[in-house]
């Protein structure tokens, strides 16, 4: 039996999975460009900007995400697939759910070591949570980009997995999430 005859996620979890994809992308694409934009320009503020609303949206959709999921069991995995792709498949979404918190946290606490503000959608001043420090400021800095290509590589291998479910193993597993490939 296909995992994605009758063993979809919910419309929830769908949404929240790719509305959590979208704005990771997005975050990871601003923090690429922003990085790379010389000296301190409107742009580039306005792009820091943007990438802290993201990373705390990340935060609140991923948060909102784990009390789902604790709340609503997985579709079963394909019975036919391997105890060490059953292991693999776990860890790296443990791992994914780790660092959708991770990152953010790691990022508002490079902004406060910072003395930079987070005011998300330049509306809600957010406290800062640390006293200004110059050594922690780049230790933070070192741990969120760590964590961001951590969180690239493994994305990049979770897609490629669902990949190979679809075309190679043919065990319609991608359809959990994307149903309309029924």
């Amino acid at each position: 039996m296909h995992a994605g005859a009758g063993h979809a996620y919910t419309t929830t979890a769908i949404a929240l999975h790719w509305i959590i994809a979208a704005l990771i992308a997005a975050g990871f694409s601003l923090g690429w460009t922003m990085t790379r934009i010389p000296g301190i320009t409107p742009d580039k503020l306005r792009f820091f900007s943007w990438h802290k609303w993201i990373g705390v949206t990340v935060l609140a959709f991923a948060l909102t995400r784990i009390v789902w999921r604790a709340t609503h069991r997985a579709p079963p995995l394909p019975a036919n697939m391997s105890a060490w792709q059953r292991c693999a498949a776990n860890a790296v979404h443990i791992a994914l759910y780790l660092l959708m918190i991770a990152i953010p946290v790691s990022g508002y606490l490079y902004s406060s070591a910072a003395n930079v503000p987070v005011v998300y959608l330049g509306i809600v001043p957010l406290p800062k949570l640390i006293a200004p420090d110059s050594a922690l400021k780049a230790w933070l800095k070192t741990v969120h980009i760590v964590l961001d290509y951590a969180l690239f590589v493994l994305v990049l291998g979770h897609a490629a997995a669902a990949v190979k479910h679809e075309w190679i193993d043919r065990d319609g597993l991608l359809r959990r999430m994307l149903p309309f490939l029924k």
